[in-house]
């Protein structure tokens, strides 16, 4: 089977805390026959699997690895600091990075905020994933700072979070090999930035029709006048010719003579 022939699909990759559930139903409606699939995948890999063909197109963390890849911020988090409900920063509204600095902060191998400068203090290891620093949290072993969908994914009814005022913040762009901006990944664009099914952003229109053309006759058009007088001589030549013979029977006969 060729290319031409094979159903066309989209392959959209997006990492933890990133729900792409909106878009996937917008797409659904404008693009019934075009089947999105959706890969999970981590944040520290999604530039990869972009990058080797994996996806045509990916929901993912800024800062990352760009090379080879176009990219449009979409929008930004709110960092917070995942506490037990008993903690002390539990009982305020929002709290500084210095806050923190009596108190162990836990630092994911995963951990997608970058930092200057880690807060708190650190722990004795660093957890695998965030998922296993939420566990710990809960342990009492020490504060996570995420973003906040994240601490939201991993929610514990043990647990609650508070917003880090000074925090870096983590932003979701949608991402996509820099070569391969095709025709569906200006579809997906048009669709996470609100256009309408309508807009004339994103994917080109096609070119007008042209307007229909009268046949051509393969000649020269007659003029109708020529083909008119043509008709009236024939008629006045008729009709000549017919007066000539009547005028010519009904000339007068000469008498004979009478023999003597």
């Amino acid at each position: 089977m060729t290319s031409s022939e094979e159903t066309p699909s989209f392959r959209l990759a997006y990492v933890p805390g990133v729900t792409p559930a909106k878009w996937v139903r917008i797409w659904n409606e404008r693009l019934p026959d075009v089947p999105l699939t959706l890969i999970g995948v981590p944040a520290a890999e999604a530039s990869g699997l972009l990058r080797d063909g994996g996806a045509d197109a990916g929901l993912l963390r800024l800062p990352t690895d760009r090379t080879g890849l176009s990219a449009i911020p979409l929008y930004t988090e709110t960092t917070v600091v995942v506490v037990p409900k008993d903690h002390v920063v539990a009982a305020v509204d929002e709290v500084l990075v210095q806050d923190l600095a009596d108190d162990v902060v836990l630092h994911p191998l995963d951990d997608t905020l970058e930092w200057e400068d880690l807060p708190g203090r650190p722990a004795i290891e660093r957890p695998a994933t965030t998922r296993d620093a939420v566990e710990l949290v809960a342990a009492g072993v020490g504060l996570l700072v995420v973003p906040q969908s994240l601490a939201r994914l991993h929610h514990r009814k043990d647990l609650t979070y508070r917003t880090v005022t000074d925090a870096p913040h983590s932003r979701v762009a949608l991402s996509w090999p820099e070569d391969e901006t095709t025709d569906l990944v200006e579809d997906f664009i048009g669709i996470v930035r609100g256009r309408t099914v309508n807009s004339t952003r994103g994917r080109p229109k096609p070119p007008p029709e042209p307007k229909g053309k009268r046949p051509d006759t393969g000649g020269a058009r007659r003029g109708p006048a020529a083909g008119g007088t043509g008709g009236k001589a024939a008629g006045r030549g008729r009709q000549g010719g017919t007066g000539g013979s009547k005028g010519a029977k009904g000339g007068k006969r000469g008498r004979p003579r009478r023999r003597s």
